[in-house]
């Protein structure tokens, strides 16, 4: 029985070493903003707690269920994100902010259905590659379905928009195709195809330009577009090796906006250093690394894919956060995995890991 409910212990450890650093790091950023907005110090703390209370329900209850479940729910799943996808663009029932209409009141709580997207997409490419496995190098059969499901998405996640959500599920689907087994010709030739709509996309949308331009130097608008960016290149730099201590930020306190969501790393390297920063960094390897190892030895197509999508998707959340708050990329308004708040993505992602530690069982 042991042996039969065992999973990958390191893959565990590092989600949990995540989410008490997240859950500090929720308190440290937001005490301050919450007291001053709530009169409640400890509002996004509460809340916090609350959606990992419910997300590590659903981490053991993914964990438990077996994979033929999840083969079954994929399309059923998708069909019903989608429609919530299009129901949150409507007014009156999708909730707008900060010009964006991405959220869903649901029992008091705001829903972001995007979070759901990311693992709906996984589960669809994941079944459908699987059953497609002896057509995956057919343009008609292989390619071109997968490329309409993800193309409506990316879609409707732009007319939200959701610019950086929309880029991490078109990743994520040219990842898994090519993973899969697709004709690299077709996977560069629909690419290339789909760049002069990226193209527009970005240059039709001024804070989109504006967010490219300041990129490429943010300390030329540093007190308007590449305020954001450079506050957080602060925040690291005085971090220096050891960081100013739990709590001493002081770019969270009147210059970093988002500082307990969009920029919650920044705030780790002031608060704790070079040292905290690459711990960060070394937990999300991990979860990596085990999860690359998992699908690797894992010779069922479905599930195989399965953890290869899983893995894709909380590394290139990841990756993407860190790079947008050090200047490596433009800035997106993307959470860090497991540490930034938000009910919604702290839920999905539980959900996420408990599938892979799941499919780890009887696999170590």
């Amino acid at each position: 029985m042991r042996d039969g409910f065992a999973v990958d212990k390191w893959l565990l450890l590092a989600v949990a070493a995540l989410l008490a650093l997240g859950v500090t790091m929720v308190l440290s950023t937001s005490y301050l903003y919450s007291q001053e907005r709530f009169t409640d110090g400890t509002y996004f703390f509460r809340k916090q707690l609350i959606a990992i209370s419910a997300g590590l329900v659903a981490l053991v209850i993914c964990s438990l269920l077996p994979s033929a479940l999840y083969r079954r729910l994929s399309y059923p799943l998708l069909g019903m994100t989608l429609l919530v996808l299009v129901l949150v663009l409507i007014p009156g029932i999708g909730v707008a902010r900060g010009g964006a209409r991405r959220w869903l009141m649901m029992l008091g709580f705001a829903f972001q259905p995007a979070e759901m997207a990311k693992l709906a997409i996984v589960l669809y490419l994941a079944h459908s590659m699987a059953r497609k496995a002896d057509k995956i190098k057919t343009f008609s059969l292989g390619v071109l379905p997968h490329l309409i499901v993800g193309a409506v998405f990316v879609a409707a996640l732009l007319l939200e928009p959701d610019f950086g959500t929309a880029l991490i599920l078109a990743a994520l689907l040219y990842l898994m195709l090519f993973v899969g087994g697709v004709r690299l010709s077709h996977l560069l030739a629909t690419g290339l195809m789909a760049l002069p709509l990226l193209v527009y996309v970005m240059l039709t949308a001024e804070y989109r330009l504006r967010r490219l331009l300041t990129f490429m130097d943010p300390w030329r608008e540093a007190s308007s577009s590449g305020f954001q960016v450079v506050q957080s290149l602060i925040a690291f730099g005085s971090g220096q090796l050891w960081g100013r201590g739990l709590g001493e930020s002081r770019q969270k306190l009147f210059y970093l906006p988002e500082a307990h969501t969009d920029f919650v790393f920044s705030v780790v390297g002031e608060e704790l250093g070079l040292l905290g920063a690459l711990v960060v960094l070394v937990l999300f390897g991990i979860i990596i690394a085990r999860g690359l190892r998992l699908s690797a030895k894992i010779e069922e197509p479905f599930e195989q894919y399965l953890a290869f999508g899983l893995t894709v998707l909380l590394g290139l959340q990841a990756l993407i956060h860190m790079g947008v708050v050090m200047g490596l990329m433009p800035t997106k308004g993307l959470v860090l995995p497991f540490i930034s708040y938000g009910g919604s993505a702290m839920v999905i992602n539980l959900m996420e890991a408990g599938i892979l530690l799941g499919l780890s069982r009887r696999r170590l």
